[in-house]
């Protein structure tokens, strides 16, 4: 009879620690998800910031440095999820969703900073169109009106 309760004393505690264990890994996997959730947040309020500023549209030389910085934090994201699948639990459709999500924003990344580097090249060019296209400077009269 004792000998049965130590056993079952034993088992108590393997499981209480079991259960501590997986409130203590569900309290890290928060906290760090959580911690990527904010970094996420902050790129994304950059770029509402931008689209504000430009009259619900982004521009596409600000907005590049911008989703770059959110496809890199969705990128952290992603791996750390991917990695700590089994121990946070993360369900299959979750990360295929978010996957799905990250590659979003890495194409309209790169949209964005290619329609960028082409802006840019205008305005080095002139608008495009080089200084010897452009016409000619309006003669002003000259004399008595």
């Amino acid at each position: 009879m004792v000998r049965l309760n130590y056993a079952l004393g034993r088992l108590a505690i393997f499981a209480l620690g079991s259960v501590v264990l997986t409130a203590a890994a569900q309290a890290d996997c928060n906290q760090d998800i959580a911690a990527f959730g904010q970094k996420r947040n902050a790129a994304i309020q950059k770029l509402n910031a931008i689209s504000k500023a430009h009259g619900g549209k982004l521009d596409p030389v600000e907005a590049c440095p911008a989703l770059r910085s959110l496809n890199a934090v969705e990128g952290e994201m992603g791996a750390y999820l991917v990695k700590n699948k089994d121990w946070c639990n993360i369900p299959d459709d979750f990360l295929n969703q978010f996957k799905a999500g990250t590659a979003k924003t890495g194409g309209m990344a790169s949209q964005a900073c290619a329609l960028a580097a082409k802006v840019k090249q205008m305005q080095q060019n002139g608008g495009g169109l080089g200084a010897a296209a452009a016409p000619p400077p309006v003669k002003l009269p000259a004399g008595p009106l």
